[in-house]
């Protein structure tokens, strides 16, 4: 297992997220923002070190997911329990990523490798969902952005509702296609 720079960056995003929940349940929602900046700029930052100077990991391509749907929920949890978004919101954001996942765990228990890149859509959606964060933890602060935040709520919905039933399609055609391929080879 190889630790590198970007992988650290990723750990260091991980052990953000308690601290920006802490923030956000004692109503500190400019150091939240502060924190949320932080992990957005480490995700940027890890991606960019991987790529540009080839240290992608195994470990990365595991812990950089997690790391993100690790914030997402926790801010999407924590700012619906505060009652600072829609509850409804907050079910539709993580039911997508829970899709997401029990996709990963099918592939993994029916022996399906696959490369999970994320499509355009879901890097709508996730741009919308990292949005929402932001332009709510500003809220406090910024006066006259209520109707922003909620056409960002609508957006963020639709597209991950969009985006789930797009990765259900993907992995659908990819079940059929490792079901042709078994038939085939018997």
């Amino acid at each position: 297992m190889k630790i590198n720079i970007p992988n650290i960056l990723t750990l260091i995003r991980i052990l953000l997220v308690p601290l920006f929940v802490i923030y956000l349940l004692k109503d500190l929602f400019f150091s939240a923002l502060i924190v949320f900046a932080i992990a957005g700029l480490s995700d940027g930052l890890d991606g960019l070190i991987a790529r540009y100077f080839n240290q992608r990991t195994e470990l990365g391509a595991y812990l950089d997911p997690i790391a993100d749907k690790l914030l997402i929920t926790s801010a999407f949890v924590s700012l619906a329990v505060l009652k600072i978004i829609p509850s409804w919101l907050a079910v539709i954001v993580i039911s997508r990523d829970v899709l997401i996942l029990l996709g990963i765990a099918i592939f993994s228990i029916t022996d399906i490798t696959v490369d999970i890149k994320p499509s355009f859509v879901s890097k709508c959606t996730t741009v919308a969902q990292l949005s929402t964060v932001v332009f709510v933890l500003l809220h406090p602060a910024i006066s006259g952005i209520a109707m922003i935040i909620y056409f960002l709520f609508w957006l963020t919905a639709g597209l991950s509702i969009l985006s789930g039933f797009h990765y259900i399609y993907r992995g659908m055609n990819i079940l059929q296609k490792a079901s042709l391929n078994d038939q085939k080879q018997k």
